[in-house]
Parts: C-alpha cells; sequence; structure tokens
C-alpha cells in the first residue's frame, strides 16, 4: 500500500499547488455526472433480481409475450342496493372506455368485464368437461340408476353393507365435477353474497413499466370518478379501485417516500454529529495552544462550525455524484435493495474523509505548516483509510460474482462508491484545506510539548476480565447458534398499502374463488399439453410429502380441436343424456340432475366464436387463439417463502417425452427462485467477503498474527449480533442478508485503524491509541450507523430490517474494537507474546 501511495503522490502535490483547478475539474465532472444520475429509476420487479438466463424468467417473459401480464385493475362499488351499483357501473364502462391518453395516442382501457354471459356454458357445461370428468358423471348417473333399481325391488335384501361406501365414492365422484362446474360457470355478477358490492375489471392497454402511463391513468381515473358523482346514485355508495397496477405504482411512491424520509434523517443527523465533533475537538485543541496565539473568541469558532462538514461533505458528494453516474451507464436502474445506496454511502464514505480531517487538524495542532500536515497526513493516516477502504470495497465487489442480482449490484455500487470516496477523501479534501487555510477559515493554535495533553492511562484497564466476558458470550451464542432463524413469510417484509389494505377488506366479499396465484407452463403443441397435464398430475397422485398441487388446467383438454376429438365428446355427451333418461332417475326431481339434463344439451360441436369472452380470455394467447399451456393452481399459501419453494420443486419442471424441459412462470415462482438462490449463495457470498478482507489485510500487514489480531472486532462483533438477534428475535431475511456481507467489510475497519495505530514508531501506549484513533473510529462508525439508521423509520419492513441489522452490527464491531482487541493486546503484551513491530503500509 506505501508503494501504491508513494506513486500518487504527485497527484496530492498538484492538489496543493493548484487547488482551485482540481476542485473545478472534480464539480464539473460530478455535474455531469449527477444528470446521468438523476435519471435513475427503482425497479420492484422481483423478476429481474435473478439472472436474465435463468429459465424462469425466461418463462415468465414468453408468458407475458404470449398470453399477456397480470395487469388488470378492479373497481369495487358498494351500495345497499344492487340495482343502484349496476346502474352506475355501466355509467363507469361506458366512460372509462372512452378514457384517452395524448402521451400514447391510445385508450387507457381495452376493454372492461362487468356480467357473465353464462346460459351458453350451462347448456354446454358437459362440452368442457375432460374425459376422466364424463366418465366419473356416467359412472355416477349408473350407480344412481341402479340404486333407483334397487329401491324399487320389495324383495330386495342387502348383505353386503357396502351400500353406504359405494355412496359415498358415487358423490366424491360428482363434488370433482360440481367444482369443476363451478369454475366454468360462475355467478353472472363478481358480488358479494349480500349483493352490495359488485366488481368491475379493467384491462389497461399500458405496461406497468411505463409509470408516467400509471400515473396519468390514475389521475384520469380519480377525476371520472369523481365527475361521475357515487352519491348521485345512492348516497351510501362508495367506489374504490385497485389492483396489481394500483399497488405496483403505490410501493413505487411507498419506497421513493422511504429513500427521501431516510436520506433526510440519516444525513441530517451525519451532518450534525460531524459538525458537533469536530467544533469541539478543534476548540478544545485551540484553547490547549499558546494563549499568546489565541487571536479568536468562541464566536469566531461557532460562525466556522459548518466548515468540517463542507470540508469532507463537497468531496463526499463529489464522489456519491460519480458513483450514481456510473450506475446508470452500466445498469441503468436501481433495484429496492440498491435504492437506499446513496444515505448509506453518505455514512459510510464519511468516515474516510474525519479519519483524514482529525488526523489533519492533530498535526496542524503541533505547529507543523499546511504543506507538510497534509503530506503527513497523507503518509500516515491515508495508508490506513486506504487499507480500510479498499478492503471495504473490495469486499463488496466480491459480491459482483453472485447471480442473484441483489447481492451483485449492491455489491458493484457500493465497492464503486467506496472507491471513489477514498479518491475524493485523498486527493480532493486536500485542495480544499489548502483553500480554506488561505481564507483562515480553519482556525488552529500550535500546542507546546508542555500543555499537550497526554493519555490518562498507559495500559488498558481489566483486560482479562474485558476477554473472559467477550469469549464467554460468544461461547454461549456459538452454543445458541441454531437458534438463529430466516423469515420466510414474503408478506411480513412488505409495505403496508393501508389504500389497497382497505379495498381488499371490500373486494374480498364478493371474490368466491380460492384459487390464487397459479403457475403457467407453455407448450409448443397439444401433444406437449397433455405431457404435462398427465405429468403433473402423476405427481399430485403419488406425492403425499408435500402435496402443493390443488388443481390442473388446460383448455386444450376441455375443448376438442380435431375432428376424432368432437366425435368422441360428443358420445360421450349422448351416452349421459340416455342415463338421464332412464325410467329410474327421470323423473326425479334433483337439483343436480337437472343441472346435468341441461349441461348435456350439446348434439353439434361448439365453436370458439361462441364461447363468452370472461372464460375464452382466460385459455386464449394475445392474438385470441387457444394457447398451448397448462395452469397450475396452488393448495397452499405460497406467502410462506417455504411453501413457495415447495410448490415451486413441485411444478417447476416438467421433462417431456422428447428430453425436452418445460420450466413454470408466474411472480410465485419467481418469488421462490429468488429466495432459494440467495440462500444457496449466502454462505459463499460470505465466505468469499471473508477471504477477501484476509487476503487484503495479509497484503497489508505481511503478518498473519497481526492479521488475526485486527479482525478480532469483526469476529467477535459478528457473534455479538447474532446474540442480539437470538435474544430480541430478529430473523434473517432476503433483505438484510445483503447487507451482511457488507458489515463485514466495513466491520474490519475498526480492527484495522486500532492496529496500525498501535503499531506506529511513536505510538507509546494502547491508552494513547484509543484517545485519538478511538475517538476517529467512534465518529467514523457512528456516522456509518446514522447514515443506515435513517432506514429505521422507513415503511418499508424489508428496508427497515436492513437498517436494523445494519446499525446493530456495525455498533457491535465498534464496541469490540474499543474493548476488547485493546484489552487483548494488553493481554498478550503482559505475556510478553507480542512486539511492537515496525510496519509500513
Amino acid at each position: 500500500m506505501d508503494k501504491i501511495l508513494r506513486f500518487l503522490r504527485p497527484i496530492l502535490s498538484f492538489n496543493y499547488n493548484y487547488p482551485v483547478a482540481v476542485l473545478s475539474i472534480a464539480i464539473i465532472t460530478a455535474v455531469i455526472a449527477s444528470f446521468f444520475a438523476l435519471q435513475l429509476k427503482i425497479d420492484t420487479d422481483l423478476a429481474n433480481l435473478l439472472p436474465k438466463d435463468n429459465e424462469h424468467v425466461l418463462a415468465l417473459e414468453k408468458l407475458q409475450r404470449t398470453v399477456g401480464g397480470e395487469s388488470e385493475m378492479t373497481v369495487a362499488i358498494q351500495s345497499p342496493s344492487f340495482a343502484d351499483n349496476k346502474r352506475f357501473a355501466k355509467d363507469l364502462i361506458d366512460e372509462s372506455l372512452e378514457l384517452y391518453d395524448e402521451r400514447t395516442d391510445n385508450y387507457f382501457f381495452k376493454r372492461a368485464d362487468f356480467r357473465r354471459e353464462t346460459g351458453m356454458l350451462k347448456d354446454n357445461a358437459l362440452y368442457f368437461a375432460t374425459s376422466e370428468e364424463l366418465q366419473d358423471i356416467t359412472e355416477y348417473l349408473q350407480d344412481e340408476i341402479r340404486g333407483s333399481k334397487e329401491e324399487a325391488n320389495p324383495f330386495l335384501i342387502d348383505f353386503s353393507g357396502d351400500d353406504e361406501e359405494e355412496d359415498t365414492t358415487s358423490d366424491e365422484k360428482l363434488e370433482d365435477f360440481e367444482e369443476s362446474y363451478h369454475t366454468i360457470i360462475p355467478s353472472e355478477y363478481s358480488m358479494s353474497p349480500d349483493s352490495t358490492i359488485l366488481l368491475v375489471n379493467f384491462a389497461p392497454t399500458g405496461s406497468k413499466s411505463d409509470l408516467t402511463y400509471l400515473e396519468d391513468m390514475f389521475a384520469t381515473y380519480d377525476s371520472l370518478v369523481t365527475a361521475l358523482n357515487p352519491a348521485s346514485y345512492n348516497k351510501d355508495m362508495e367506489v374504490k379501485y385497485a389492483g396489481r397496477l394500483k399497488r405496483h405504482l403505490a410501493q413505487l411512491d411507498s419506497i421513493m417516500s422511504d429513500v427521501y424520509r431516510s436520506f433526510a434523517t440519516g444525513i441530517s443527523s451525519v451532518i450534525l454529529l460531524v459538525i458537533l465533533y469536530f467544533f469541539i475537538k478543534k476548540y478544545v485543541n485551540y484553547r490547549r495552544g499558546s494563549e499568546r496565539h489565541q487571536k479568536h473568541g468562541f464566536w469566531s469558532h461557532v460562525l466556522r462550525m459548518p466548515v468540517p462538514f463542507v470540508l469532507i461533505g463537497l468531496p463526499l458528494v463529489i464522489s456519491l455524484a460519480w458513483t450514481f453516474g456510473i450506475t446508470y451507464a452500466v445498469l441503468g436502474m436501481l433495484n429496492t435493495m440498491t435504492s437506499v445506496l446513496f444515505v448509506i454511502l453518505f455514512g459510510m464514505g464519511i468516515d474516510y474523509g474525519i479519519h483524514f480531517y482529525a488526523r489533519y487538524i492533530e498535526f496542524r495542532s503541533r505547529g507543523i505548516t499546511v504543506e507538510r500536515a497534509i503530506f503527513k497526513t497523507y503518509d500516515n493516516t491515508g495508508s490506513a483509510i486506504a487499507v480500510s477502504g479498499l478492503t471495504t470495497a473490495f469486499s463488496l465487489l466480491v459480491l459482483i460474482l453472485a447471480q442473484f442480482r441483489g447481492f451483485s449490484e449492491f455489491g458493484f455500487i457500493a465497492g464503486i462508491g467506496i472507491i471513489l470516496a477514498l479518491f475524493c477523501m485523498l486527493f480532493v479534501l486536500p485542495s480544499l484545506l489548502v483553500m480554506f487555510e488561505k481564507w483562515n477559515w480553519i482556525l488552529v493554535n500550535s500546542n507546546t510539548k508542555e500543555k499537550q495533553k497526554s493519555s490518562s492511562f498507559k495500559r488498558f484497564p481489566y483486560a482479562r476480565t474485558v476477554m473472559a466476558v467477550g469469549l464467554i458470550i460468544s461461547a454461549v451464542v456459538l452454543f445458541n447458534s441454531p437458534k438463529l432463524s430466516f423469515q420466510y413469510d414474503f408478506g411480513k417484509l412488505e409495505p403496508e398499502i393501508e389504500e389497497y389494505d382497505k379495498f381488499r377488506a371490500i373486494a374480498g366479499q364478493a371474490e368466491g374463488s380460492t384459487k390464487r396465484n397459479p403457475a403457467y407452463l407453455l407448450a409448443d403443441n397439444r401433444q406437449e399439453v397433455k405431457q404435462i397435464v398427465d405429468s403433473l398430475r402423476y405427481r399430485m397422485r403419488t406425492d403425499t410429502t408435500s402435496p402443493t398441487i390443488l388443481e390442473v388446467q388446460s383448455l386444450t383438454e376441455r375443448f376438442p380441436s380435431t375432428q376424432e376429438e368432437i366425435n368422441e365428446k360428443l358420445q360421450k355427451i349422448s351416452r349421459i343424456r340416455q342415463l338421464l333418461e332412464d325410467p329410474f332417475i327421470e323423473g326425479q326431481e334433483d337439483e343436480q340432475l337437472d343441472r346435468l339434463r341441461r349441461a348435456s344439451q350439446t348434439t353439434e360441436p361448439v365453436s370458439i366464436d361462441e364461447i363468452p369472452d370472461y372464460f375464452k380470455n382466460q385459455f386464449t394467447n394475445r392474438e385470441g387463439e387457444i394457447g398451448n399451456f397448462v395452469i397450475v393452481y396452488p393448495s397452499v399459501s405460497l406467502a410462506d417463502g417455504r411453501q413457495s419453494i415447495a410448490f415451486k420443486d413441485d411444478v417447476g419442471k416438467v421433462t417431456l417425452a422428447s428430453g425436452e424441459e418445460v420450466y413454470a412462470a408466474s411472480t410465485s415462482i419467481i418469488g421462490a427462485e429468488m429466495l432459494d438462490l440467495m440462500r444457496s449463495e449466502s454462505p459463499w457470498m460470505i465466505g468469499a467477503t471473508l477471504a477477501m478482507v484476509f487476503f487484503l489485510m495479509l497484503l497489508s500487514f505481511r503478518s498473519i498474527k497481526w492479521v488475526l489480531i485486527a479482525l478480532l472486532p469483526l469476529l467477535i462483533g459478528l457473534l455479538f449480533l447474532f446474540g442480539i438477534m437470538i435474544c430480541t428475535g430478529i430473523m434473517f431475511n432476503l433483505y438484510n442478508l445483503v447487507v451482511l456481507p457488507a458489515i463485514l467489510g466495513i466491520g474490519e475497519d475498526n480492527g484495522v485503524h486500532i492496529t496500525a495505530r498501535y503499531l506506529e514508531a511513536d505510538t507509546k501506549s494502547m491508552g494513547e491509541v484509543l484517545s485519538s484513533t478511538g475517538q476517529h473510529i467512534t465518529i467514523g462508525s457512528l456516522t456509518t450507523m446514522l447514515g443506515f439508521s435513517g432506514l429505521l423509520f422507513t415503511n418499508h419492513p424489508g428496508l427497515q430490517s436492513l437498517g436494523v441489522m445494519a446499525v446493530i452490527g456495525i455498533g457491535m464491531t465498534l464496541l469490540t474494537a474499543l474493548t476488547f482487541l485493546p484489552a487483548f493486546i494488553q493481554w498478550l503484551e503482559d505475556k510478553d507474546w507480542v512486539k511492537r513491530d515496525k510496519i509500513t503500509f
């Protein structure tokens, strides 16, 4: 590291001689980078956190191209009068379909689903039954006829006792068809049982990725609903609307609000801490100096309170502008996990400026000239912050190797940001120091040797006790480590959208189907569809360990397309009609038999054009043709990540007879794949980060002994973090796992600074190390913690957990750097097992 810094020394000389030019170049390039950085948008699509070549991602993209996306908007109309609800719905549909988007030169909505024409399907329901269902109905009717014959025979005596079992089997067969019947033929309107809530579904023409379209659409729709004045239809009428698009936009607004809130909270706290720390430090040093040189009073120092922040903050802002300008050029977007990196990097990057400026003030207080103080700070503290900064940066850049883009993009942006922040603190901050010293904005006073305050203690007190307590706590945590758990409930990691929750509470009363979150498997032809259906149904019958499949559907197996299939189905329906005309059941008054009588009227083939749109749309592609895809409904709640992964394992991949593999697509499958990938990669990423930290520290210290000593605060601090998690019930999740490698990179800083300062030739005691460098790492860690602390006040539980993990983790590494590390070194000194080697970084 010393050779690298010597190589770059001419840049520092240029800084000192031409400070205005250096600062001008830095600011101009930062302004240009800011232009691009401000164009960054936040992508909340989970699919984009997986590799682009992931099979499930490719399947979802194919699904969206072929069938379309899940982009429906639902309107809930509530009032005591169903007639008023219908009247308002009809007017609303007429007006909504006329809404025009001037920007895209297109209508906002392409269709509305309101009233379902069910008569045609009721008359031809058996035409849409599967072969298995038709066989079950046939056997049911045969059982009914046989039972009626037996009841009609006065001389029949049953000695078998099997009637009840046969009746149960027969009823089960009919129940399976009844369930399918209600799926095919829902109620005429989507409404609540008491008819007070009516739902209308609209299909927007735009995409959820077009935020301007969404904002314009919902703003226009708000105006339309207000103009229609629902109270004029019924004084108690309420109209609410939502859907995936509305939730998507609300989540984006919530995240942006969280970003601004965390930015304001975190950065204002950091600014306040830096200003107060350097005001106190500089004023105390000034008062300790020569009394005859104390030309400035207290208020002169007060007026210059913002100076330290400007000195450190301006280079940091420049580095952030460069970082996010590069981010725009390379990635083009931010994701949910990287959206808060600006405030995080602000807290992390300012650490290097604090160390540099604090040490510069110490050298200036000794009467050293500006030029010598800058170069001396660069040669001494510059080495330590370069080691810690590059170690942190490269430990984060290791994450680029991850397939999970939550890791890789977080590592890329954070790693680049740390390097640029380090560069600005080493080569832009000195220019500001020269200019501010010239303008007399930095007040220093030379301390005489007699007035320089020595440390209040030479050796670290209670070293053995501190070590024993630390080791005991670490051992207890290791013993209880199996209690660390992972949060699999996705619902607890998403922000609560109050408006959406209210809508769901109302609309949920009008939704009778329990089928949610289906997965889709796309095939190339009908033969492949049949293979997929047969394979999945075989899994349903044979899988007793994790039965996650509720139902497998495909219109290709319900709607015959070839003449042979049509003739076969019409023959089976004719056979059912014959059974229904049997004298023993023909006159029976039974709701189920009446439904079957109507459903078996089909005598001619049904064309695709005769099928109502509401039923056909779920099985057709964008061209209106019957799609070669299979719909699979889960039998478990996919809000639980473990069940979601189990469902993915059950339906995620089907191998055809040809050996070709077909992959399932849905947002739930994507979420499960992401969670699975993150769980598998996390141990490797953490291990790779630790290995990189160790390797870079070894290059710097060139001593395994001192590398291990410097790593102690990180290792013990992590155990303390895990202990707090166990005691408080904090769980790992897909958000805070991302920051764990970052904690490793950040946490080693403190050990590096303490150890490096201890090894300096002029250091006389651990007390002196803690009174100087101890202050610097405390303020540096506090600023980083404050940067993360802004996330504690967000509405997003996932981002909140990220902040909690970071604040506690960094806090624990700071605590162990100030206590356990000095105690350990003191214990080694007492045992005479360590000597203070002079190590050049």
